[in-house]
Parts: C-alpha cells; sequence; structure tokens
C-alpha cells in the first residue's frame, strides 16, 4: 500500500486559493478592499517568509463566513471556483494525480475546508485534510475547530487521519508529500518520498542539500 499527499495552494494550483478568495470577496463589494487588501496582502507575504502567526490570520480568515449565510456562502463560492481556482487547476496537476490514481490520496492544505472542499472534488481527490472552521447549527461562527493544518499541525493532522482508519505511516511501503513550501517541511521529513514543486527558494535549498526530488507543474511535468 502507497500513500500520496499534496499540497494545494502554489502546487497543485498555480496560486493561492486562500489568498483569491479574499480578494475575490473584495470585487464583490463583500469585504472593505480599503479595509482588508493590504491585510490580506502582508499575510500572504508573512505565509511565503514562513513567519505567519496562523491563530492572527484565521482570525482575519474566518471571520467573514460568520457574517453571511451558508446558503449565501455557497453561491459566492460557485461563483469563485469558475472565475477564480478553475484557472489556476494545471493539466500537468491532473496527471500528476493520475500517477497515484492506485494509491491512498489526499490533500493536505493549511487553506480552510470551506473554500478548498469543492477545489478537492475538482481534481477528484476524495480525502481532504485542511483547517476546520467551526460550525454551529449548520453556520460558521468564525473560529477554526481543532487543530489548523499548517507547519507541525499538518504532520499531527495526518497522524489522527491515519489513526482513524487504523493505520499509521510507518504501515505504508511508499509515501510521498508534494510541496513548494517552507512551511511544510516538518512533513515532508515524514515521508520516504519529500518532493518539492515549484519550490520556494527556502525549500529548494534545503531540497537540493537533502537531495530530494525537484520538479515543476507551472513548466508541464509530468508528461
Amino acid at each position: 500500500m502507497r500513500l500520496a499527499l499534496f499540497d494545494l495552494d502554489n502546487t497543485l494550483l498555480k496560486g493561492d486559493s486562500d489568498f483569491e478568495w479574499a480578494q475575490f470577496l473584495m470585487e464583490k463589494g463583500v469585504l472593505d478592499r480599503e479595509v482588508f487588501e493590504a491585510r490580506n496582502r502582508q499575510f500572504y507575504e508573512d505565509y511565503k517568509s514562513g513567519t505567519l502567526d496562523i491563530r492572527e490570520f484565521l482570525a482575519f480568515q474566518l471571520k467573514p463566513l460568520s457574517r453571511h449565510a451558508r446558503s449565501q456562502l455557497d453561491l459566492w463560492h460557485a461563483e469563485f471556483m469558475e472565475a477564480k481556482v478553475r484557472p489556476m487547476m494545471q493539466e500537468s496537476a491532473f496527471r500528476l494525480i493520475e500517477r497515484h490514481r492506485e494509491d491512498l490520496c489526499a490533500i493536505v492544505t493549511a487553506t480552510n475546508s470551506f473554500v478548498t472542499g469543492p477545489i478537492a472534488t475538482a481534481f477528484r481527490i476524495t480525502h481532504l485534510l485542511a483547517t476546520e472552521p467551526e460550525i454551529v447549527g449548520g453556520e460558521f461562527t468564525g473560529n477554526p475547530f481543532g487543530t489548523p493544518c499548517f507547519r507541525e499541525g499538518k504532520v499531527a493532522r495526518l497522524k489522527h487521519w491515519l489513526k482513524s482508519r487504523g493505520q499509521k505511516l510507518s504501515d505504508f511501503e511508499s509515501s510521498w508529500f508534494y510541496s513548494d513550501s517552507l512551511n511544510d517541511l516538518p512533513l515532508l521529513q515524514e515521508v520516504s518520498h519529500p518532493v518539492a514543486v515549484d519550490p520556494d527558494p527556502t525549500l529548494r535549498n534545503h531540497a537540493e542539500r537533502m537531495g530530494w526530488q525537484i520538479i515543476s507543474l507551472r513548466e508541464g511535468f509530468p508528461l
């Protein structure tokens, strides 16, 4: 049995769904651009530099979900998928996933499951490990639920998920994790086949030192 794990933003996607969701809501006039734009960009830069305060970010990112009915959010998300997400879905990513179609596959992402659930479905990946927004009475509260799926939290969430299946990482003859980000070093170090995908400079340097595979989906790999 083999395990294949995929980061989502800037890995399978040519862009960041978390960042684009906030930008989309600003374009719709749902969020005040003057208030939110600078903070959204600063959080994105913090993420890329490895300095993101995940709790502070989640307070910013999840709060808008609590201000609107789930039915309205779902309508906006359907529009978001067509306008923002599908143009970021790379054909090379579909080919990579297809290589692992016989393996146990999961997307493991820090972006919340409301944003990423339909994206995982579009990639035809059943299992999603994502940061979970709290839901009470079918509506979002604006708070996170449980361990954020970020940095070491990705390792914790993966182990918890496997345990719920009666499995552990060592049960798999081979395991892969594909990611672009230095923030994913904790999980990359857990698998037997860490793969840096269009990596940021820090991850690229680390991958080169460790002899990890480096690929580019943006340049069309794999054929």
